[in-house]
């Protein structure tokens, strides 16, 4: 089998999160259109995510945040995208790397990315967190069930990671174009 010295895999990858980025600039530049508000999942524990040590305490590893109602200061850059939301009635900023996304969805329109990490060093892998202590560690979005979407907004960030929902979602994942060895 020949192997892929062009890397096509992540090559993709980063054109989508390049859809992700310009997504987030056309937000940023004239607010959420419609009914369209996104969840975003992203590695907390990558180098080039920046939130408060109590975030980091609630998600060791990985969490999901909604820009919906209440974000505040969204900006973006080449690599990185900033925002303010409020956790628990506290104001929180923070710092993403778009090379740490696990996951997009827009639940208006039933669209989602879902991203894979390669070769990323973390900053703390050693987590003594049980997976099963809280909704907040699921992991990158899924379709929510009709009744969660109209309840959540983001004043309900520590709730904010996506449950398990039917299959019916679009969430696109690299594994699918990937060759099965």
């Amino acid at each position: 089998m020949p192997q892929d010295l062009i890397r096509y895999d992540l090559l993709v990858q980063d054109a989508l999160k390049g859809v992700v980025r310009h997504v987030l600039l056309d937000a940023a530049a004239n607010g959420l259109p419609g009914d369209h508000h996104f969840y975003i999942s992203f590695r907390t524990d990558h180098p080039n995510v920046r939130i408060s040590q109590r975030l980091r305490d609630k998600h060791p590893e990985e969490m999901t945040i909604v820009l919906q109602h209440q974000f505040w200061d969204l900006g973006i850059t080449e690599h990185t995208f900033e925002v303010g939301l409020s956790f628990s009635g506290i104001p929180e900023r923070l710092l993403v790397a778009f090379e740490a996304l696990t996951g997009f969805w827009d639940p208006a329109v039933d669209f989602g990315l879902k991203f894979e990490l390669s070769t990323v060093e973390t900053a703390d892998n050693d987590s003594d967190v049980n997976d099963d202590e809280t909704a907040d560690d699921a992991s990158a979005p899924v379709k929510l069930p009709q009744a969660a979407k109209s309840e959540k907004t983001n004043s309900d960030q520590d709730d904010a990671a996506a449950p398990a929902g039917d299959e019916g979602s679009r969430i696109v994942s690299l594994d699918s174009f990937r060759k099965k060895t």
